[in-house]
């Protein structure tokens, strides 16, 4: 039984709480009321002794055994958890508290009958109706119990020294019992009825503010986490709110901007009234960058008000502007490409005959020895416009590559053998081949050779009237997803590639050589992505070019 009344929990922890709360007010409020009412009948005491009170000291031994028992029961209070039935026992105890001062401060002539009222309001605040019946029918009892003493002459002695006149009369022993009896009770049910109703709309309240604690939470969350910047103004000018993404796109925080003139923060914003749809404008960010936005904006209806609310939405542009820029430019290098395309087959078959007819004139042996020179470069020039025209249709009709295992030593040794008898490999410049012997790689034979040819060419010319050094490297690597990849690396010590243009190396036909056609590594780029694979190139000027070629294996 003891076991159940203490450790039993309560079902809610916030309402257990508030229980709690609420039976540590109603144990402080005993201590007080009793102790105020005590204290200002003492002060009041008439001469005549009207007014029936115990001994100085009788008082004083219950007032400090009220406050032991009460500090008693907070201390217990810590340990409790079925608090309803504590709560019960404590209403109960303070009913016979009171009925013990009752009866020792004049019975059916005591001032303090008054106090049964407290356990009664007490009980229906903390535990509704029945919370509130139970003491009163307690005291109901307890007040007829004092009243048949009373008849019957049970009083205590100290009595006869006041103004005393016991109840003798059954009719009106009767009269006082029913009086307050149904007193008790009446105060019981409207106490209920006004703690329920009390309850109930603290539930409506509890239950609307909660509600409107997750709007206002879901609201911030929205106005906080949308990627679209979000300004709110009054009167179409000072600015009242400015969520996160806004403060990104201007550059401005909230601190810096709230309350300034929107029309002078940003005076290319148009509200006017008349406009409903979506409009695009330049404004100028906090770090001076002028950025392309699109905004919007809508009327608030704000009731209980006549200022006119506006809200703006921002997005920045500059991302999607140049996104359009590099379609048009796509478009316009597919154009180059068709035409190019269409030009190459066009001057290929004259070309050819040019070059034919060049090579016969020479073979004939009849040209004057003074004009052999100029049959040389015709000849040169002829293999020279008969490669760009290659590099044309190359770039412009790539061929989807036919992958097969190619051993990697060999190939870039006979391609540097090729390359060590032209004019374009540097005098001064050496190489150095670190790949293993059995190592190969997987892809296109024709089109693996133009790659690496073009990488190795560069590097030729960086090196151009230079005394450096070339070298090549090959290894094999594990990706995180586990792939297997061939990594091909050519470093050469040349002149590197200036900061400013080695974002710019990939565009087709963007060159700083007189005689280059700015294909080669536009063709490279185009060659490893279409065998699924990537290259890397860092420079540093005057410091060398490193350039990473990576191909996946089957």
């Amino acid at each position: 039984m003891l076991n159940s009344f203490i450790a039993k929990p309560f079902e809610n922890d916030a309402a257990a709480e508030l229980f709690k709360k609420q039976l540590h007010w109603m144990l402080f409020v005993r201590v007080v009321f009793l102790t105020l009412l005590l204290g200002i009948n003492f002060m009041l005491q008439s001469a005549e002794k009207h007014i029936i009170v115990p001994s100085f000291y009788y008082v004083v031994a219950f007032i400090a055994g009220v406050y032991i028992y009460t500090i008693c029961s907070a201390l217990v209070l810590k340990f409790i958890r079925r608090y309803s039935t504590f709560a019960y026992a404590q209403i109960l105890i303070d009913v016979l508290l009171i009925s013990i001062l009752i009866y020792y401060s004049g019975g059916s002539q005591s001032i303090f009958t008054i106090l049964y009222f407290f356990p009664i309001i007490a009980g229906s605040y903390i535990l509704f109706r029945r919370g509130g019946l139970t003491p009163a029918a307690a005291s109901t009892i307890a007040y007829g119990i004092i009243l048949a003493l009373e008849y019957n002459g049970y009083h205590p002695v100290f009595f006869e020294d006041f103004w005393y006149r016991p109840v003798k009369d059954l009719r009106s022993v009767l009269n006082l019992f029913s009086i307050h009896g149904l007193t008790f009770f009446i105060a019981a049910i409207l106490s209920a009825l006004l703690s329920e109703k009390l309850r109930r709309t603290e539930k409506a309240l509890i239950t609307t503010t909660l509600k409107y604690d997750q709007l206002a939470v879901l609201y911030k969350k929205i106005f906080e986490d949308i990627p679209s910047g979000i300004i709110t103004v009054i009167n179409q000018k000072n600015i009242i709110s400015i969520n996160p993404a806004a403060e990104n796109i201007t550059g401005f925080n909230a601190d810096e901007i709230i309350g300034q003139d929107i029309t002078k923060t940003f005076p290319g914003l148009n509200l006017d009234t008349g406009m409903n749809f979506r409009s695009e404008v330049e404004i100028t960010r906090k770090d001076k960058n002028i950025i392309p936005i699109g905004y919007s904006f809508a009327k608030l209806n704000m009731p209980g008000t006549e200022d006119k609310y506006d809200v703006i939405t921002l997005q920045d542009l500059s991302e999607t502007k140049q996104m359009e820029k590099q379609i048009l430019q796509a478009e316009k290098m597919a154009t180059i490409g068709e035409m190019s395309a269409g030009i190459a087959h066009e001057l290929r078959n004259p070309l050819a005959a040019i070059s034919g007819a060049a090579e016969l004139l020479d073979a004939s042996g009849d040209i004057n020895p003074r004009n052999q020179g100029l049959m040389n470069i015709i000849t040169r020039e002829c293999i020279r416009l008969q490669s760009t025209i290659s590099d044309f249709l190359s770039f412009s009709k790539p061929m989807e590559p036919e992958k097969e295992f190619i051993p990697l030593l060999p190939l870039v040794q006979e391609m540097i053998q090729v390359l060590q008898h032209t004019l374009d490999w540097p005098q001064k410049c050496s190489s150095v081949v670190d790949i293993p012997e059995k190592m190969a790689c997987w892809a296109d034979p024709q089109q693996i050779h133009k790659v690496l040819l073009n990488l190795l060419h560069n590097s030729c010319i960086a090196l151009r009237n230079m005394e450096g050094e070339i070298h090549i490297s090959a290894r094999e690597i594990e990706d995180d997803t586990g792939a297997e990849k061939t990594v091909i690396t050519i470093a050469d010590t040349g002149r590197g590639i200036p900061a400013l243009i080695i974002n710019k190396i990939y565009e087709p036909f963007f060159t700083t050589r007189e005689n280059g056609t700015g294909l080669g590594l536009s063709i490279v780029h185009q060659i490893v992505k279409a065998h699924q694979g990537s290259i890397t190139i860092t420079s540093m000027k005057n410091q060398g070019t490193t350039t990473e070629v990576c191909l996946p294996l089957p």
